[in-house]
């Protein structure tokens, strides 16, 4: 079966949660219909910026039926990786229970497999679920990039339908977008700073932590950029650096979830072992967000 690629905005869905840290479905659900109404081409829940690595396998896929009842018109595609490729079978096969239309599959951290293990890992999940699968580059959190040999041997596999690149290594970025440009294949920015020059090279769009608290300029710039109005994609670039630059000041998701606080979208609450916002960081966050209102 081969699948449509995604282009677009995608964005990587913040997990509101209570005060005493569990899942707030009722303003997840409010937020995942706040993104569909902005106009965004999909949403990406329980990754790294939903918090999926404090989740159990249970609360993992009632997030993922949540978000999957909410929408109406855009895909849903769920975080299911796993550095274990049992475990990451069994969330991609209950994601595709819950309603899933695609996954996120990020690549095994922690176990740092080589390039032939990497591989394995992606076409079992690839041959045993049948959904249109992206996987995710992203060595700060890894310790191990997929080798570009790796992502362009997957690219021939029907299910596996794009690139997910947050390595910040446009050459690296590029040669993937090069050597798949024959295939059913889309590159998509993992990294906000870069959605714009991986667009400029060949890529299809972004899957954005910003997109949570600013999902119509995102969208516009995007927009602009895959219709080739690069004037317009930039002045949008430059409106949004301070943004980008200020969601990543410490790990993600802490900034972007106190933005959302910021924003009256949701509590900041996170779950350990993430903790607060510094008071300088956070103010310094309020003015960026007050800069853009």
């Amino acid at each position: 079966m081969t699948h449509d690629t995604f282009t677009g905005v995608f964005p990587a869905m913040t997990t509101p949660f209570h005060d005493d840290e569990s899942i707030d479905h009722d303003t997840l659900r409010n937020h995942a219909q706040r993104l569909e109404d902005a106009g965004v081409d999909g949403v990406v829940p329980v990754g790294t910026t939903g918090e999926s690595a404090t989740m159990t396998h249970d609360e993992h896929i009632e997030v993922v039926e949540t978000v999957v009842d909410a929408v109406d018109d855009v895909p849903v595609i769920a975080g299911s990786g796993s550095n274990n490729t049992r475990e990451a079978l069994d969330l991609s096969r209950r994601s595709a229970d819950a309603g899933a239309d695609g996954l996120l599959l990020i690549s095994p951290y922690y176990n740092r497999p080589q390039p032939e293990g990497m591989e394995h890992h992606f076409r079992q999940i690839a041959d045993e679920v049948d959904l249109p699968q992206i996987v995710y580059n992203v060595p700060s959190r890894t310790g191990r990039n997929i080798a570009v040999e790796t992502a362009v041997s997957l690219a021939e596999h029907d299910n596996v339908v794009g690139y997910k690149a947050a390595s910040g290594d446009l050459n690296r970025i590029n040669e993937v977008v090069e050597r798949t440009r024959e295939e059913n294949f889309s590159v998509l920015s993992g990294d906000d700073a870069l959605t714009l020059p991986v667009i400029a090279q060949g890529g299809t769009g972004c899957i954005s932590v910003a997109a949570n608290v600013e999902p119509e300029r995102t969208v516009a710039l995007v927009g602009a950029a895959l219709e080739n109005d690069f004037d317009r994609a930039r002045e949008l670039q430059y409106e949004m650096g301070d943004l980008f630059r200020t969601l990543f000041v410490e790990s993600n998701p802490i900034p972007i979830n106190e933005a959302m606080e910021i924003r009256g979208v949701h509590s900041s609450t996170m779950r350990s072992p993430l903790n607060p916002m510094t008071d300088e960081n956070r103010e310094r966050l309020r003015e960026v967000l007050a800069d853009l209102e």
